[in-house]
């Protein structure tokens, strides 16, 4: 009798410990498995970070790229050393000394800008022209006139210069020139009238 409850005690307390340790190895697993769970979106987060920086990289590269590909950028001047004008009729002044024109969107033998993107532009117009004579020039856009740069005739000033400047924003296509009005003139030369315009920043 004695010898079995001692082997009935030895039994249960041999199922405690067995069950004690299946407790320890099921916690130890658990950890170790929430411990790998944990580095796991740790990494994950990382790489996600580090795709978002590439392809924020990736981004700034394709616009600068993009940026460098449309540059825009022309200045010319009437050229000859003389005066133009006065004609019987308005004209458009052709700049044909070309001093630049990256992105060729200026044409030296009509005198006419032409956009090859859509965005906002910054054009100028200046003239140097005898005081003896009235000079009107106007900016256009297509056939709209947009700015104008005037000086009337006088007999005691002996030289004039003007000019004007605008921001315009421009459609792929559309056309930029000067006109000058009837009956009025500029002094031609490489470096005293001029026309210039850039692209600032693409739409």
């Amino acid at each position: 009798m004695i010898l079995s409850v001692h082997l009935l005690l030895f039994f249960c307390c041999g199922l405690s410990l067995a069950q004690l340790q299946n407790d320890a190895l099921t916690e130890l697993g658990c950890s170790q498995s929430c411990i790998n769970q944990t580095e796991f979106a740790a990494m994950k987060e990382r790489l996600e970070v580090v795709e978002q920086k590439l392809k924020d990289s990736e981004d700034q590269t394709a616009d600068l790229r993009r940026q460098a590909s449309s540059q825009v950028i022309f200045s010319a001047a009437t050229g000859g050393n003389g005066p133009i004008g006065p004609f019987n009729t308005d004209i458009t002044l052709i700049y044909r000394t070309v001093i630049t024109n990256i992105g060729f969107g200026y044409n030296p033998y009509t005198g006419i800008f032409t956009a090859p993107f859509y965005g906002v532009y910054y054009f100028t117009f200046f003239y140097h022209a005898g005081g003896e004579r009235p000079t009107v020039l106007f900016l256009y856009k297509n056939n709209q006139a947009i700015a104008v740069s005037n000086d009337h005739a006088t007999s005691y000033d002996g030289a004039d210069n003007g000019g004007n400047a605008v921001f315009l924003q421009l459609q792929r296509g559309d056309q930029v020139y000067v006109r000058m009005q009837a009956n009025t003139h500029v002094w031609g030369s490489d470096g005293h009238t001029t026309f210039s315009g850039l692209l600032v920043t693409l739409m």
